[in-house]
């Protein structure tokens, strides 16, 4: 097994534990046995326990940005708001540990739920409303910045609600709805802006494989 295989499979029993027993209850020690290596082999990974686990969640999140980059390159109509959040909607609830992440789930994140940033996110949804509202995609009274609020409040509220079997569906409703105009747009358009927005969250998903891919942070 080499390096990066040893970190998959760390980062998985860590998963998997996490998921289980919560961040209180989980110790590098539960981690290393579980994995078949020795304690001192995971801190040739990373430097703390907290470390290893946020490497967790940045190996979920590179994930689900790998799935929204795919698909954007299937299919340019993802580039809407509406498309790009059912499809972000469906990978973060159907990911177990993301859905602990989104809801800040005190017994699967423990103090970690303290420590979440979303600073790469941000920077990236503001570019990619910025790149809309640009081409009249969304709407335009609102400042970028109140549109970003408005848009995230409106997916945390689906997020924080009870499942539903439609609900991919409707906040991709409730989103077209609310922020973009009622004209259809030019798919020549969505193809043109559909390379940059993959780019744009390839970017974010490469930021969060590098810190998760076994090094030291």
């Amino acid at each position: 097994m080499d390096r990066q295989e040893r970190a998959e499979r760390i980062l998985d029993v860590a998963g998997g534990l996490l998921l289980r027993w919560g961040y209180q209850k989980v110790t590098i020690d539960d981690v290393a046995e579980r994995a078949g290596i020795g304690k001192g082999t995971v801190y040739l990974h990373w430097k703390s326990r907290q470390d290893l686990f946020h490497a967790v969640f940045r190996r979920e999140l590179a994930a689900a940005s790998d799935e929204l980059v795919a698909a954007i390159r299937a299919d340019p109509r993802t580039v809407l708001l509406h498309e790009l959040t059912r499809v972000n909607f469906e990978s973060v609830t159907g990911r177990p540990l993301l859905r602990a992440l989104v809801r800040a789930d005190p017994a699967v994140l423990g103090k970690l739920a303290r420590d979440r940033t979303q600073s790469r996110h941000d920077e990236a949804l503001a570019d990619y409303l910025r790149l809309l509202t640009e081409h009249d995609l969304v709407r335009t009274d609102l400042p970028l910045d109140q549109l970003g609020y408005a848009w995230h409040a409106t997916l945390e509220g689906f997020f924080l609600s009870p499942p539903h079997p439609d609900a991919a569906d409707l906040v991709a409703a409730t989103v077209r709805g609310a922020f973009e105009p009622r004209t259809e747009p030019d798919p020549a358009l969505l193809a043109e802006l559909a390379p940059q927005v993959a780019d744009l969250f390839a970017k974010i998903g490469n930021q969060h494989r590098a810190a998760y891919h076994g090094r030291k942070s």
